[in-house]
């Protein structure tokens, strides 16, 4: 099936998104499953996975009651305090729902750069691995040496770094994040999703801005690793939903048919939806 594999969905008055301020006019509204369905259904799109926009259970919760309620949300990926002494009883206790299969910290929002050595998130990994669950990795290029370190310490946790590790699009720079996500891509096996670029790529950006960025993430991880997602509609503070869908089929004509629909679906489905027994 295709799959788009980074999606959101908010309502403002939960009150528990930070970052959703009203400056960001475009998105400073409720978002649910009647705005976006209208997309799905022209480009063919399947199914989703919907991911947290906020650092709370409860939102995690919510999410999961919009999946039970609306089948192309195919699973969740939420959020629960690794910090927390209680994180893996909640994440056994939110893994109860099938349509679990991931869980995000923040990382990109959170002000120590080593957060996700310490000690006490240990426990936290564990669980995911014990549960079956994706580690999505919300990181900006200067986690991933970090990133790299917990891959090797938890070889058997299943991890998806977000939107390219978001490289810095804007001010044209390649230099330690492209050695970065060849050492990702090389020394783990670890997914990447091809999502969220246009948002890094400053307010004068075409495709040919992209081009060098996702070269270098298919030349990495190859097209049986990256994952298409849109990040709508955060994504829609730089282009629309179907431009998104536009530029990528332009960046990936390259591939082969079996190449283009592993990154448009394939991918996904076996990374998240093909659970363990």
């Amino acid at each position: 099936m295709r799959l788009d594999a980074h999606q959101h969905f908010w309502a403002l008055d939960r009150g528990d998104y930070g970052w959703l301020t009203p400056d960001l006019e475009l998105i400073y509204r409720d978002f649910g499953p009647i705005d976006l369905t209208p997309y799905l259904d022209r480009f063919g799109i399947e199914g989703t996975i919907l991911v947290q926009a906020a650092p709370t259970v409860a939102e995690t919760r919510y999410m999961l009651d919009l999946a039970d309620e609306n089948d192309f949300i195919k699973g969740v990926v939420g959020w629960v305090d690794f910090e927390a002494a209680e994180a893996p009883d909640q994440i056994a206790d939110l893994a109860g729902n099938p349509k679990l299969v991931g869980l995000r910290p923040m990382i990109q929002d959170i002000e120590d750069p080593d957060w996700m050595l310490r000690p006490d998130l240990m426990p936290a990994y564990q669980a995911l691995i014990e549960h079956d669950l994706v580690f999505d990795a919300l990181t900006l290029p200067q986690h991933l040496p970090n990133l790299l370190t917990i891959a090797d310490r938890h070889p058997d946790m299943r991890i998806v770094v977000d939107h390219g590790s978001k490289p810095h699009i804007a001010d044209g720079r390649m230099n330690g994040w492209a050695e970065d996500m060849a050492a990702i891509a090389r020394e783990t096996s670890a997914f990447c999703k091809l999502s969220g670029l246009v948002t890094e790529a400053g307010s004068d950006w075409t495709t040919e801005t992209l081009r060098p960025y996702v070269a270098h993430l298919l030349d990495t991880f190859g097209p049986h690793r990256l994952i298409w997602g849109s990040d709508w509609p955060v994504s829609t503070l730089a282009c629309s939903y179907e431009d998104w869908i536009g530029i990528t089929d332009v960046l990936l004509s390259d591939l082969d048919e079996a190449e283009r629909l592993a990154v448009l679906g394939g991918n996904a489905e076996r990374v998240y939806l093909e659970r363990a027994d």
